[in-house]
C-alpha cells in the first residue's frame, strides 16, 4: 500500500525548467512542501521521490493526515 501511494503521488508531480539558471524544479501539488530542485529532470525526479518518502515517514511518526491520492488513503491504525 506505500508504495502504491508514492508511486500514486509520484504521477501527481508537476515539473519545470527555471528559467533564472535553467535547473527542474519538481513538485507535488496534494503533498504540502514536497518539492526538489536539481541539474537535470532524473536527479529532480529521484530527489523528489526522495522528499516524499520522508515527508510520508515525517507525517506518519508524527501521526498527521495525509492526502487521499487517486483513492489511496494511509491510515495509521492504533494497535492494542
Amino acid at each position: 500500500m506505500l508504495l502504491e501511494y508514492i508511486q500514486a503521488a509520484l504521477r501527481r508531480a508537476k515539473y519545470e525548467i527555471l528559467p533564472d539558471d535553467g535547473s527542474y524544479y519538481g513538485e507535488i501539488p496534494e503533498c504540502a512542501g514536497v518539492y526538489a530542485n536539481a541539474e537535470t529532470l532524473e536527479e529532480c525526479r529521484e530527489e523528489l521521490r526522495e522528499v516524499l518518502e520522508e515527508w510520508v515517514l515525517f507525517r506518519v511518526y508524527k501521526n498527521l493526515p495525509l492526502p487521499t491520492i487517486d483513492g489511496i488513503e494511509l491510515l495509521v491504525k492504533e494497535v492494542a
